[in-house]
Formats: C-alpha cells, sequence, structure tokens
C-alpha cells in the first residue's frame, strides 16, 4: 500500500492511478511533489513527468522537502528542448523529450526509468507524477490524450506504481474531465478556499 498521510487519512493500493484535479493556483503541484517526497523519505522511487517547468527547477522543488541525492529521482522534462536548448543530454536524473506533443517520446523515457528502478533495481514502490495534463490537452486532440494515458497508467499498474497526474480543471469543459476521470481510480479535488478532497473509486 502507499500511505498517503499526513495529506490524506489513506492508503492506496499498488496500480492506482489518481486524477488530481483543481483551479489553477489551488497547489495542486505541491501537493503532488510532498506526497512523492514523503516516498521518497521511505524509499520508494519518484518519477517526475514535466511539461511545465524544467527538470532542473522541479529537482530543486524537490529538493526543498527532502535530500534525494543518492535517492531513485528521476524526471522526465518534456519543455527544455521545446525551448530551444536542442543539446541538453540525458543522464541518470532527467531525459528530454522534444515537446509535450512527443507523448511517444515521454512514454519511452518514463519506461526507460522504470526499468531501471523496478526491473534493473529491484525497487517495488515507485511514485510517478505528470504536471501537468493541461499542457498535454494544449497540444493533442483529447483521444489522442487519452490514448497515451491509457497506456501510461496501465505502466504504472504493471509495476504496483502509484501515478499521481495533476490537471488544471477550469481549462478544460466537462466532457473532456469526464472522459479523462474513466482512466482513473479516484480523484484529488484542491480548491482556493478548503482542504484538498480525496474520492477513491471510479
Amino acid at each position: 500500500m502507499y500511505d498517503l498521510r499526513p495529506h490524506f487519512e489513506t492508503a492506496v493500493e499498488p496500480g492506482t492511478n489518481l486524477l488530481l484535479s483543481g483551479p489553477a493556483l489551488t497547489g495542486k503541484r505541491s501537493l503532488a511533489l510532498d506526497v512523492l517526497a514523503d516516498g521518497v523519505e521511505d524509499g520508494d522511487s519518484a518519477i517526475i513527468v514535466t511539461t511545465k517547468d524544467n527538470g532542473d527547477r522541479v529537482l530543486e522543488s524537490l529538493g526543498e522537502r527532502v535530500d534525494y541525492a543518492d535517492r531513485p529521482v528521476a524526471v522526465v522534462d518534456c519543455v527544455t528542448r521545446q525551448q530551444g536548448v536542442g543539446d541538453a543530454r540525458d543522464d541518470d536524473r532527467i531525459k528530454y523529450t522534444s515537446s509535450p506533443v512527443d507523448m511517444t517520446g515521454i512514454g519511452i523515457k518514463l519506461s526507460e526509468f522504470l526499468e531501471e528502478f523496478y526491473g534493473n533495481r529491484g525497487i517495488e514502490r515507485n511514485r510517478i507524477m505528470v504536471h501537468s495534463l493541461s499542457t498535454l490537452l494544449m497540444y493533442a486532440e483529447l483521444q489522442t490524450v487519452f490514448r497515451f494515458l491509457h497506456v501510461f497508467t496501465g505502466r504504472v499498474q504493471s509495476v504496483g506504481g502509484f501515478g499521481l497526474f495533476c490537471i488544471d480543471s477550469t481549462a478544460h469543459d466537462d466532457q473532456t474531465m469526464n472522459t479523462l476521470k474513466q482512466l482513473f481510480d479516484g480523484i484529488i479535488t484542491t480548491s482556493e478556499d478548503a482542504e484538498p478532497t480525496i474520492r477513491l473509486g471510479k
């Protein structure tokens, strides 16, 4: 089980994927990083797919929460090359895709990190965060994003991982949100004037 305390008084089964949904500026990224940092503290791996901030900035934010120096922490950076830093090279900590449109590349880089942590190093508990689905939906059709997430969430399930996927709920219509919700085992909702809530189950 993946313990979500102190943020929520619950634990979730291995293979669980949750949608983290709320308006902009309601702390989704911060909450997701907190949940990953708690796992790193306990020996879980953390893999962050970022479509908004570059990999260095994400690692800096995680480093404010936990010392990850010798821990299994990795980032799939979909931003840096798109911003014109074409010579950014993959290393043990950060792998780069050409842009958030490159969903095939995102899937490949995620699989490489999972292969390293789960396959080669035998780490059975892997926490995966995507920030943010809203960026993917800016660049691609809903059906394309849906198919990508279907494969991505399946990959998390297959290794008994825990997936947390951030989305700006106010940026998308109800049909988009309802379509995507089908892929997840529950939803965490953030709001401007209340503590986050969690609802498990389809």
